[in-house]
């Protein structure tokens, strides 16, 4: 499937210079309710719920991408206000797992006895891709990964380029000011079928387009 990465200008040339992007960690993310998307009124399994929430960042990451490119939202908000690039990946469609939008914390089994929260493997599935229904404008698909400690830089993790992450599409934004040329270039030593377009904003709706003057000019 092909998804999108958006990132800033700087952060998009160190991935093409490094061949990989950063694995992010539920921690970092904008939104808070990242693995609390449950209702817990109750105080016990609030501090059970943080508890699990600390355990699963230490332990797994994720790649957020999106379906699609040219909201010009995506681009505010991830591209450095429209400043930066968007990387185009094909990723296999096994490793990929949909983010569902819900308007409502979600409900959770209690043990009677024990007053416990059970979440199984289905809700704690579901949990991991669960977010507020108002971040449908992502159209995000999460890519879901381990945390090796051998590999950490920094306290950071990354993600290689492989046949798991197949670099397709380079998009620079309709205010990035990166000489396409100079994109071409590196995408060239990366491999000779990746694309690069230059976008634009769309005349006549809300929509970030491919400026084809841009990125038919560069070619000559």
């Amino acid at each position: 499937m092909r998804v999108y990465y958006l990132t800033g200008a700087q952060f998009a040339l160190s991935n093409l210079a490094m061949r990989r992007i950063k694995i992010s960690r539920f921690s970092d993310l904008n939104d808070p309710f990242e693995l609390m998307g449950v209702n817990v009124a109750d105080k016990q399994h609030r501090i059970a719920f943080i508890e699990t929430k600390k355990k699963i960042n230490e332990k797994q990451g994720l790649i957020c991408f999106s379906e699609a490119w040219k909201n010009p939202l995506m681009w505010g908000h991830y591209a450095e206000k429209h400043t930066g690039i968007g990387l185009g990946f094909d990723v296999p469609d096994e490793l990929l797992v949909k983010v569902h939008y819900a308007k409502r914390l979600m409900k959770m089994k209690v043990d009677p006895v024990a007053g416990k929260p059970l979440p199984d493997e289905g809700f704690m599935n579901m949990l991991l891709r669960t977010k507020f229904s108002d971040w449908k404008y992502e159209n995000e698909w999460r890519l879901f990964t381990s945390l090796d400690r051998s590999k950490e830089e920094s306290g950071k993790y990354f993600y290689s380029f492989s046949d798991h992450l197949i670099l397709r599409e380079i998009i620079l934004g309709p205010k990035c000011e990166l000489p396409i040329e100079r994109i071409r270039n590196i995408a060239t030593n990366i491999s000779p079928d990746i694309e690069v377009l230059k976008s634009r904003m769309a005349f006549t709706r809300f929509e970030v387009l491919e400026s084809k003057s841009g990125s038919r000019l560069a070619k000559k």
